[in-house]
């Protein structure tokens, strides 16, 4: 199989779930390429089960490299470190409990390597709940970088896990900043107004795995209050105009408040295949 050059950046915390991690590193080592270096970051002490899953891989693949961290520290700052130990500059990032599709790791390197000017690639995604065959809804984001950086004034212009980046182009806008919730919305931000270029492959690349906690985490008063703050940042660095940031406060915070069972309503609207 041919070996790519590339990092596969991961973290898993004790509350994962270990069958939930074994069927995402088996999407890791079951690409169509092989990706030459896969960093697991262990974001503090993890379960029995967890580390049975973990000590399996890497007794069957030398490319696993295990970062025991010993405390929990978030995403964000586990991430943050985790781009030192990276041997290549270009970064696949990957969730522990999401799916890759066969083809991604190959799609997205040829995709950057034939276009050197651009730093991040990323995909839609497929929500599923129990069965990833059984594809519930599909996160579409839009394709070139005009439209990516107009559709950021409003939303998350990429899916997370499926991104593949340039290391150097993070780390040229300070990686992760963990004070701000999400993290990766407002590292794409600041990726954005750097000048850097991306682009989203206009098929769905991953399957994520969606629970009812999924639209339960993202609402509340705390959640609400995150959504403010990072709106009042993205107005003071310029990245967004006064009638836009009225328009995302007033949409964005009253959806967060609004009672579970209408958020999870809105959700299936938006996320409608």
């Amino acid at each position: 199989m041919k070996r790519i050059e590339i990092s596969v950046l991961m973290s898993v915390y004790a509350k994962d779930n270990p069958l939930f991690l074994n069927e995402s590193l088996e999407s890791i080592f079951s690409q169509t390429v092989e990706a030459a270096d896969v960093v697991l970051l262990e974001d503090g002490p993890l379960t029995d089960a967890l580390y049975e899953i973990i000590n399996g891989f890497s007794k069957k693949y030398d490319t696993l490299k295990v970062i025991p961290f010993p405390v929990n520290r978030g995403l964000g700052k586990t991430l943050n470190e985790g781009l030192s130990y990276c041997k290549y500059d270009i970064i696949a990032r990957m969730d522990a409990d999401d799916i890759c599709k066969p083809n991604r790791f190959e799609v997205e390197y040829n995709w950057l390597k034939t276009h050197e000017d651009y730093d991040l690639v990323g995909a839609w995604i497929d929500e599923f709940i129990d069965d990833k065959y059984h594809v519930k809804s599909i996160r579409k984001v839009p394709a070139s970088s005009e439209e990516i950086k107009l559709y950021a004034q409003h939303r998350c212009p990429v899916n997370h896990p499926t991104v593949m980046f340039r290391r150097s182009s993070v780390l040229a806008v300070g990686g992760y900043l963990t004070e701000y919730f999400p993290e990766d919305y407002f590292l794409w931000i600041r990726m954005l107004m750097n000048g850097s270029k991306f682009y989203n492959i206009q098929e769905s690349l991953l399957w994520f795995r969606y629970s009812e906690d999924t639209v339960s985490k993202r609402g509340g008063w705390s959640y609400a209050c995150d959504e403010v703050c990072i709106q009042l940042r993205m107005l003071k660095i310029g990245f967004i105009s006064i009638p836009v940031f009225c328009e995302n406060v007033v949409i964005r915070f009253i959806t967060r408040i609004l009672p579970l069972p209408i958020r999870k309503r809105l959700y299936k609207l938006i996320r409608k295949v």
